[in-house]
């Protein structure tokens, strides 16, 4: 079973710097894209960053010039650079992969189960 964990997630101050880590474990045919999302209500998740397998990168506007999303695809893991922090990115961040496990089987999408960035003014 695919399984996703984050890292690096904490308390910045405004103006800040953090850089959060998404680990996959388990059986991983092809990876089609890597995203990071954050809980901004009870019941929405908004994208903040994805890239793909060709390594096209797009980005939320309110993240853009701030954060920058990086992957590398032989260790399984990608990456969001987050600079010039600000309270509104106070939120819990989940990355996400779209990927195949089996040759020849759909595409899934799996979760990580979250970190918490807080950013204090």
């Amino acid at each position: 079973q695919v399984q996703l964990v984050e890292s690096g997630g904490g308390l910045a101050q405004a103006g800040g710097s953090l850089r959060l880590s998404c680990a996959a474990s388990g059986v991983i045919n092809k990876i089609n894209s890597m995203a990071w999302y954050r809980q901004v209500s009870r019941n929405q998740r908004e994208l903040v960053a994805n890239i793909n397998s060709d390594g096209v990168t797009n980005y939320a506007d309110s993240v853009k010039g701030r954060f920058t999303i990086s992957s590398d695809s032989a260790k399984k893991m990608v990456y969001l650079q987050m600079n010039t922090l600000r309270p509104e990115d106070t939120a819990v961040y989940y990355c996400n992969y779209n990927l195949r496990v089996l040759y020849g089987n759909p595409a899934r999408t799996f979760w990580g189960r979250g970190t918490q960035v807080t950013v204090s003014s």
